[in-house]
């Protein structure tokens, strides 16, 4: 599933594109929308909040969308060639001199734009909130620590607890406090952990790459992430994969044994 910062850029992306124009085609390739046109309707801007997409338009109305595992959205001049099928589109949203076109994208839902908060009111603070706040981070840290037995791999993964943290920026950031991703909330700085949830997150928001080392060569961008050939970036040790969590919510999880000491499950 895309970072928080993938989608931060996503939506940045499409308010260059579409913010401030008039929409000449506005239509939905999915059965629950598909009478719905929104030609005619100005584009009003296009945010995020975490990993949830919400394009605003005139009228007060607001189109909520995620992305989660395989959903994009490419943004093309006026009839120029779909880079992805034509049967993968979910949503047209065409002016006079672009198309921005969601493939695959979920969660499509129409709302007034003052219910926004029905679909991401759930959501801890958004790491990426450009009115980020020492008030903020101390809500998040408040709610990691508040289960101190939980796993912080499982913790940083919750939505609820502060919003836009996915599985590489999991990994990297269990690898930067030198614990283990299975290691309790209890025995880490929760405070710690956001500041640096956040850090990466910036740092990245901007960029296509997602570099948590610092170096952007191909292949030494992460520390742990996918790097079970490569070995640790840091000792150069083996780097394992073990999955954590349950069910549609378990994910594949990469540590350095020697770098980040602490409780692992059985194989």
């Amino acid at each position: 599933m895309p970072e928080g910062d993938t989608v931060f850029l996503a939506g940045k992306v499409l308010d260059k594109a579409l913010a401030g124009k008039t929409l000449l085609r506005g239509e939905f390739r999915v059965p629950q929308l598909a009478t719905t046109d929104l030609a005619g309707r100005a584009v009003l801007g296009v945010g995020t909040v975490g990993k949830h997409l919400l394009t605003r338009f005139s009228g007060d109305l607001t189109l909520h969308s995620h992305l989660r595992m395989d959903g994009k959205w490419d943004v093309y001049r006026a009839g120029a060639r779909w880079r992805h099928p034509a049967h993968q589109a979910r949503v047209i949203l065409a002016t006079e001199e672009l198309q921005a076109i969601g493939f695959r994208v979920h969660d499509l839902e129409l709302v007034p734009t003052d219910e926004e908060d029905r679909l991401v009111g759930h959501l801890g603070p958004d790491l990426l909130d450009p009115q980020w706040t020492d008030e903020l981070a101390e809500r998040a840290a408040a709610a990691l620590a508040a289960d101190p037995g939980r796993e912080l791999g499982d913790a940083l993964l919750d939505q609820r607890i502060m919003a836009g943290i996915g599985n590489l920026y999991k990994v990297e950031i269990c690898f930067l406090l030198k614990v283990s991703p299975w290691t309790p909330v209890s025995e880490v700085d929760s405070a710690k952990a956001v500041a640096l949830g956040r850090k990466l997150l910036a740092a990245n928001a901007w960029r296509h790459e997602q570099i948590t080392t610092g170096d952007p060569r191909r292949g030494r961008r992460q520390w742990v992430y996918e790097r079970t050939r490569q070995g640790c970036f840091r000792c150069g040790g083996k780097v394992e994969v073990l999955q954590q969590g349950t069910g549609y919510q378990q994910r594949p999880t990469w540590f350095c044994p020697n770098c980040q000491p602490g409780p692992r499950p059985d194989r």
